[in-house]
């Protein structure tokens, strides 16, 4: 049994606009770039941009092994909110941006809504992808958030 852990979220201040954060947020197509497990996603069914209801193929990557997880926008309002779903692990990640003076505040949470299919459940109890996923997870956000800082500064 799959234990629901409450939302986790990670919070930094981007001396950006929100209009120029909100663009690499949502582009999924660039996420590998900043988030240390992601490769990058393509759109799919049509889709070629963040919409509510656009679904997106997400690249996934850990030490050798490799995996794609399969998503849905479930909420996009530019420019201070992008969220999706992963059908493989039920879990929702989102993003939160909102006005600070000159800049913006970005958060980026995620919270399990259910329990994860077989194959993501069997993955995780290996070990292949660290001993506690969790924590691993939270500290992903870390480096994903001051790396999408990194480039909105630029």
């Amino acid at each position: 049994m799959c234990h629901i852990r409450p939302m986790d979220e990670v919070t930094t201040t981007v001396a950006a606009p929100p209009e120029r954060v909100w663009a690499l947020v949502t582009d999924i197509t660039r996420m590998g770039e900043w988030s240390p497990e992601s490769t990058g996603g393509r759109w799919r069914g049509g889709a070629t941009g963040p919409a509510t209801g656009a679904r997106f193929v997400g690249g996934n990557r850990n030490g050798w092994v490799r995996w794609s997880t399969h998503c849905r926008v479930v909420e996009c309002t530019a420019p201070s909110r992008f969220a999706f779903t992963v059908a493989e692990s039920r879990m929702t990640w989102g993003w939160r941006l909102e006005p600070d003076g000159d800049g913006t505040r970005l958060t980026q949470w995620r919270e399990r809504t259910g329990t994860p299919n077989v194959a993501v459940r069997a993955l995780a109890a290996s070990g292949l992808l660290g001993r506690d996923r969790e924590q691993l997870m939270v500290d992903g956000m870390h480096r994903t958030v001051a790396a999408v800082k990194a480039a909105a500064e630029r």
